[in-house]
């Protein structure tokens, strides 16, 4: 989307949006009924789902697909729909809340949080083993997934939790440190202007994130973030444990061949604050005191997830599953673990993962054709929107692309280049913008064209 070191800002793997929270089914001209499928390419993180969830009403059902380019990215999906439906007699709302946001954002956590994301692992491992031909969860079905990308994910959970190698032990490689990996990616971005780093941090926040309407991303706060990779301190503690959900390998071209690193590779510019921290209903949370917000991005997500699973909770269901049943099914799990059959069961709500390539593949098959109410593009994967689409799309869908507003290393030219770009590809593939919407920069809406 940009030239030169442009895109090293946002990284070359998407964590979490570039876009707020949104609820799907309320984005175009008429309101999907019934049983709604909903498909999201490249969301990069789960804010879309549980936002849909929190706005269905009580007859509705939802089936949510999800495609992703990497396995990586699916792992932290499956990972934080595993918190956020841990029952609240696991894990209480508050307690929920933090441990999300902290998986979710930050580079380093407590220890406290790496023993529930390492417990977490190790039942998402029984889960992608066993779902052969069904799911274990319904919202977390991998089921569709090939063999060699269950297998990739069975890695990536094993390696989240490896013991940590010790004297007496060589088998063990070195964990990656976060702080260093981090480290790194601020130089490579910020070269020369490394040394003067908080003036670019403050830059970028008061001259970019504020004049798009951010002004309650905290100035100390988004330093912090910039600087450490820590972007939700919510109590007092230690934040020095790696988080592995957001380590990844990278390949890179070195004397002829090809070298894999294993590093920090998502966004280390706009900040994690965008998916949940800077829209809420709760006009208090937007209050400002001498030309200065009161609450902080960070209040503002707490007080959005916090609702969201509180939306979540409501729509709970009894397990399917008695809990000597679960205990049968892993019989060497920890007890302090939840198991996958134990999370709440949202009435009429699943979430099904597909192949990284199943965009190409679905049109070709019967039953998705005119399928999906609601289609999903971010802003990375936009490229994979193509003609076949309108196939899959139902006769009165919504098609939703993210856009390029808080991807901050694109200038205002190339960010309104890239709108135009979505439109020309949005009517190839026959969908016209829906013009009866409300002006929103920050996704494009289409319906599909009159003919």
């Amino acid at each position: 989307m940009s030239a030169g070191r442009a895109p090293e800002g946002a990284g070359c793997i998407t964590w979490w949006g570039f876009s707020p929270a949104r609820d799907l089914l309320s984005t175009g001209p008429v309101r999907p009924r019934g049983d709604i499928n909903v498909l999201l390419v490249g969301s990069g993180d789960p804010r879309h789902i549980l936002k849909t969830i929190s706005g269905l009403q009580n007859h509705e059902n939802l089936h949510v697909w999800v495609i992703e380019d990497c396995m990586e990215v699916v792992s932290r999906q499956l990972l934080l729909l595993y918190l956020a439906l841990t029952p609240q007699e696991s894990m209480g709302n508050n307690e929920k809340t933090e441990v999300f946001l902290e998986v979710f954002g930050n580079g380093e956590i407590r220890g406290h949080t790496e023993e529930r994301l390492r417990r977490a692992a190790s039942q998402l491992i029984v889960s992608v083993t066993e779902s052969l031909e069904t799911a274990t969860h319904p919202a977390l079905n991998t089921a569709l997934l090939k063999f060699k990308e269950r297998d990739e994910l069975t890695g990536i959970f094993q390696m989240w939790i490896q013991p940590r190698p010790s004297s007496s032990s060589s088998e063990c490689a070195a964990p990656v440190s976060m702080s260093k990996a981090w480290d790194y990616r601020v130089r490579q971005h910020l070269g020369t202007r490394y040394d003067s780093k908080r003036n670019c941090f403050d830059w970028d926040l008061l001259m970019k994130l504020h004049e798009k309407g951010c002004g309650v991303i905290n100035k100390q706060q988004y330093a912090r973030w910039r600087e450490r990779g820590l972007a939700f301190e919510l109590r007092e503690g230690v934040y020095q444990t790696s988080n592995p959900s957001l380590l990844s390998s990278r390949v890179f071209r070195q004397k002829g061949g090809k070298v894999s690193y294993r590093g920090y590779w998502g966004d280390i510019v706009s900040s994690p604050y965008l998916s949940f921290g800077i829209e809420t209903d709760d006009t208090n949370l937007l209050r400002t005191q001498n030309g200065q917000h009161i609450s902080t991005a960070q209040d503002i997500s707490v007080a959005n997830v916090q609702e969201l699973f509180r939306s979540l909770s409501s729509r709970r269901s009894c397990s399917t599953t008695s809990p000597s049943e679960a205990e049968q099914a892993s019989p060497e799990a920890d007890p302090k673990s939840v198991p996958v059959h134990g999370l709440m069961r949202p009435d009429g709500i699943s979430v099904t993962f597909l192949p990284s390539d199943a965009l190409y593949k679905l049109p070709e098959k019967l039953k998705y054709s005119r399928f999906f109410s609601t289609i999903y593009f971010s802003a990375s994967c936009v490229n994979q929107l193509g003609p076949t689409i309108r196939q899959i799309a139902a006769p009165d869908a919504v098609l939703v692309v993210e856009l390029a507003k808080y991807i901050l290393d694109l200038t205002k030219e190339q960010a309104a280049g890239f709108a135009e770009k979505v439109a020309s590809m949005a009517l190839e593939a026959e969908f016209e913008p829906w013009r009866d919407g409300k002006s929103d920069d920050v996704h494009a809406v289409f319906i599909p064209r009159r003919k």
